[in-house]
């Protein structure tokens, strides 16, 4: 018979380090993921009430792109901004008319080295909200 005290302990620490560390990163991976989700939501829906709120046109671009920072800057994700007025562009704040505003960004996974460059990798997170004016309303 061999004789085989303690190898139980160095095999578990070794399983424990195996399965634990990937593990780990996964999981911070989804939860830089979801945060982004969450961020690009919530800019996309508050840039698009900020728009149709607004006085007039100029106004409504400021405002959407400062509620939009607000959102993404809470949850600390830099993201593109697309404000675009429906049916035509030249027709925003006017009865019957609806605003989409789309935010988009691509969340880098954690801990990558940026020796490789600044995207080694990401997720894609894009968020689209579409806000009616209201055909009952005032135009503007």
């Amino acid at each position: 018979m061999r004789d085989e005290r303690g190898s139980a302990p160095v095999e578990l620490v070794w399983l424990t380090i195996l399965l634990l560390v990937p593990f780990v990163y996964v999981m911070i991976a989804v939860s830089d993921a979801q945060r982004a989700a969450y961020a690009v939501s919530s800019a996309s829906k508050a840039a698009a009430r900020a728009y149709v709120q607004a006085p007039d046109t100029v106004t409504a671009a400021q405002r959407a792109q400062r509620a939009a920072a607000v959102a993404l800057g809470d949850q600390r994700v830099r993201a593109d901004v697309e404000v675009v007025c429906l049916p035509t562009p030249s027709s925003c704040l006017q009865p019957g008319s609806s605003v989409r505003v789309s935010v988009s960004t691509v969340q880098p996974l954690p801990l990558t080295p940026s020796v490789l460059g600044d995207q080694v990798g990401g997720v894609a997170v894009e968020s689209s909200h579409v806000e009616p004016y209201g055909s009952f309303r005032e135009g503007r």
